[in-house]
């Protein structure tokens, strides 16, 4: 059907290019013009399209000329001129698409077309590689043609100093690894000064090798942990002090919101206990905080009704239903709180303070775009989860690599053997070898039984060294035996060496096939560049995991009735159809459990979203006073809302614990009382304690003074939405690893996970509200106010989607403020004079 639907319309693959070849044609017509312009004409014209595009004309117009000027621009400095098929594969990028190039038709190079292009914007574009060295490779190589044209070039590595990162971001371009600029993403949302942020709004992304990016590492988190500022003792020092406190007379319990607040006794008996002067000053936010939820464990949590204790765990119970929830544990502290009163042991709070996919750091780019020479074998995948569609971009030269069958072995033993005795017989022709291994052990294993065969060879493991692309780029020479895993060295050309084409060129030996095709094909790439020679061919055994996987008994059970021997082999394309039709349903499973994954990490990044760009609100403003009383008007609609219901007469309203709760969290004794609300509707209270809220507000606003009240403002909201998120994803993280036990129970886990997410993060809004309303309008405010991370990084891990942490690196410590240094908070001052009072 597919095929009479192509005979009728034509592949619509083909027809793109055929679009595009025209517009190449135009490209070619006008190179002899653009070769008559000196070096400082060709750079002029970098300043000529931006000011064309200032006067209304758009990136599609300049295509043409752009190209052709990066074009000569490169023939100049490297020597090297773009191939037609070269410009296409710029123009798919150009249109956020997936180029599919083979290995050695110049990706790198063809990069550099879309990158100039709308580099001209000026708003910063980022080529993202796999490794450190390949950023640096191609930032200096490929700089050489930027630089020319008068652009700046910057290259973003882990080892860079903030100072050093702002300056890579401020570039034109940018070069770095998909890592690193999550990472960077994921910082920049901890701040606590807008001049401390190092990535300017994410536009236009370049990624190299896109596959292995937005396919391979899809499933890894990123994920920023650090030391939070909390003990599990002071859980039990709380806990100790609450255990002596009596209702009404130290504290008030509001049963319909399930809160409980201390009275003015209470906040006295506290400040006495531990040796302070005000409870409410922002050096006492952490003690405040551990009081209220030993309170709240004590006075409202009851043991078997919210919660259970089993095997040593606080198991909590859903209101609703009254199952237990397993895996799921209050946030905020609440959790450890409640171990604490049941005198089990205090668990350690969550060290996780950002987290992001890939997948989701690189959906938020305007504009996304990508080369590799294998994606068309997931070309679903990226256009569900990314919206890429994938064009395969012709080759400069016909492709004659000669594919060769797999070849089927009964016993791991005896493909290895077999694949020895082939390296030896080619390697007396002197023709070169490249054999790819899934695992270390393997290579390890082969390198071995080369030693004993006294043949001369190399090692790789993907560890990416530029040593070893050094290594691989010699892979081509007369006589070379490599070994690699499968991904060592990727982005690295293997040029053949004198003689070697005569007798077949690269020999490609794969020793195992891959669960996805894409890897495979990988590894076949690197034999043919350029309209080489070259051939390939995969050994394998049925003890191989795929084959096991996938009916080796048949294959086993016909060779046995054929009466095959130990190292006789089969050979057959039937073979190699039926395995590619089993990676075909690996690929398959493969993208469903990515594809959950993100629906989950969803749920959070529509979470993520709101509180970075919120908290990016409330550090760029230079005045959050109409967002302060923003988040505290909600506060006051919630305790009337609570205590006055439209199902009784006013008569039976409970004024007394809206007063005493106002009094509790943002009012002193006196400043309100019951009899000044008798009588009046519900919005009439509504409205008469946000005017008396907002007269007290602009008292005090008025006493501490313009200056002050603002900055004040900000270490507050910030202190509030930085805790209260970290418990939040620490909450969500909980909930995640045991939402799977409720399909026992026959709900659908995701829903489950979406609903009680949101409900989640419902409660921290509200939370936060009520810390600021509170810390606003009690807390004492000094005059060296310093805004300061509610917590202090220590490493950076990124865990893969089976918990195994990977390898974890330390984080560069920020810049320090010198004395004399402007003070960050944008007031013109010196730091000593400001801030660093």
């Amino acid at each position: 059907m597919l095929g009479l639907v192509k005979k009728i319309f034509g592949d619509s693959n083909d027809r793109e290019l055929k679009r595009m070849w025209k517009t190449v044609e135009y490209i070619n017509s006008l190179e002899e013009s653009i070769q008559t312009l000196t070096d400082q004409d060709l750079r002029n014209r970098t300043n000529e399209f931006r000011n064309r595009l200032e006067n209304g004309e758009d990136l599609d117009d300049l295509l043409p000329e752009a190209f052709a000027v990066v074009r000569e621009a490169s023939k100049r400095v490297l020597g090297k001129r773009h191939y037609d098929v070269q410009l296409i594969g710029g123009m798919v990028l150009h249109e956020g698409r997936i180029a599919e190039m083979r290995t050695g038709e110049g990706k790198t190079l063809v990069g550099t077309l879309p990158v100039y292009l709308n580099a001209l914007l000026g708003k910063g574009v980022h080529v993202v590689t796999v490794n450190d060295y390949l950023a640096q490779r191609d930032s200096a190589e490929m700089g050489k043609i930027y630089e020319f044209l008068g652009m700046t070039v910057g290259v973003n590595l882990a080892n860079l100093g903030h100072a050093e990162k702002q300056q890579a971001y401020a570039c034109d371009i940018t070069y770095g690894t998909n890592n690193e600029f999550g990472f960077d993403y994921l910082r920049d949302n901890m701040v606590v000064y807008k001049e401390q942020m190092v990535q300017r709004p994410l536009y236009y992304a370049v990624i190299d090798e896109v596959d292995s990016i937005l396919v391979d590492e899809a499933r890894t988190p990123l994920i920023i942990s650090g030391q939070a500022a909390k003990s599990t003792a002071m859980y039990l020092t709380a806990d100790n002090f609450v255990r002596g406190l009596k209702e009404e007379e130290d504290y008030v319990i509001d049963v319909k919101l399930r809160s409980v607040t201390l009275t003015e006794a209470g906040v006295e008996k506290a400040e006495k206990a531990f040796g302070i002067e005000n409870l409410f000053d922002h050096e006492h936010v952490t003690l405040n905080h551990h009081i209220q939820q030993a309170l709240k464990a004590h006075a409202i949590m009851r043991r078997d009704v919210d919660y259970v204790v089993n095997d040593g765990e606080i198991v909590i119970v859903d209101e609703f239903t009254g199952r237990l929830m397993t895996g799921r544990r209050y946030s905020e502290g609440l959790h450890q709180a409640i171990e604490a009163k049941e005198k089990l042991q205090v668990q350690n709070e969550s060290m996780t303070l950002a987290t992001i996919t890939l997948q989701n750091y690189f959906r938020m780019y305007r504009k996304l775009s990508g080369m590799t020479g294998t994606a068309k074998t997931e070309e679903e995948e990226l256009k569900k989860i990314y919206g890429l569609d994938v064009i395969v971009v012709p080759t400069n030269k016909p492709m004659i690599r000669q594919d060769l069958p797999d070849v089927v072995y009964k016993s791991i033993g005896s493909k290895f053997r077999a694949v020895v005795n082939e390296i030896v017989e080619r390697h007396k022709k002197n023709q070169p070898v490249l054999v790819g291994t899934v695992s270390i052990e393997n290579s390890e294993r082969l390198s071995e039984m080369l030693k004993k065969k006294g043949v001369k060879h190399q090692v790789l493991n993907a560890k990416y060294h530029a040593e070893e692309a050094e290594i691989v780029s010699r892979a081509g020479q007369p006589g070379a035996v490599t070994i690699a895993t499968n991904m060592a060295g990727r982005g690295t050309d293997i040029m053949l060496g004198e003689g070697v084409a005569e007798i077949g060129g690269l020999h490609i030996i794969g020793t195992e096939r891959h669960e996805s095709r894409r890897i495979d094909n990988q590894l076949r790439g690197r034999a043919g560049r350029q309209g080489d020679p070259g051939s390939s061919q995969f050994y394998l055994s049925l003890e191989d995991d795929l084959m096991r996987r996938f009916g080796a008994e048949n294959i086993m059970g016909m060779m046995d009735r054929l009466g095959f021997e130990e190292d006789q082999p089969i050979e057959s394309k039937l073979i190699t159809k039926a395995i590619e039709s089993a990676q075909k349903r690996v690929e398959g499973n493969n993208f469903d459990v990515r594809k959950i994954v993100l629906q989950y990490d969803d749920v959070m990044n529509q979470q993520r979203e709101i509180i970075y760009k919120q908290r990016r609100e409330v550090i760029e403003s230079e005045n959050i006073r109409d967002i302060v009383l923003g988040m505290m008007m909600p506060v006051i609609d919630r305790i009337v809302e609570a205590h006055c219901s439209d199902d009784q007469v006013p008569e039976d309203w409970d004024l007394q614990a809206i007063v005493d709760y106002a009094n509790g969290t943002f009012l002193h004794e006196g400043q309100l009382t019951a009899e000044e609300l008798w009588g009046k509707e519900k919005e009439e209270i509504i409205e008469y304690m946000k005017d008396l809220l907002r007269r007290l507000y602009e008292e005090r606003e008025k006493q501490i003074g313009e200056e002050f009240i603002r900055e004040f403002e900000k270490v507050v909201v910030l202190r509030a939405v930085d805790s209260k998120w970290m418990d939040h994803i620490d909450a969500m993280d909980q909930l995640r690893q045991g939402i799977h036990l409720r399909a026992y129970g026959g709900t659908d886990p995701l829903r489950e996970y979406q609903f009680e997410g949101y409900e989640m993060f419902q409660e921290m809004i509200q939370s936060i509200q009520e810390e600021v309303a509170t810390y606003i309008m009690k807390a004492h405010v000094e005059t060296n106010l310093v805004r300061e991370a509610v917590a202090e990084e220590h490493e950076i891990a990124t865990n893969s989607s089976d918990g195994a942490p990977a390898p974890k690196k330390p984080v560069v410590n920020e810049d320090k403020i010198g004395r004399n240094d402007l003070c960050p908070c944008g007031s013109g001052k010196k730091y000593k004079q400001c801030h660093g009072v």
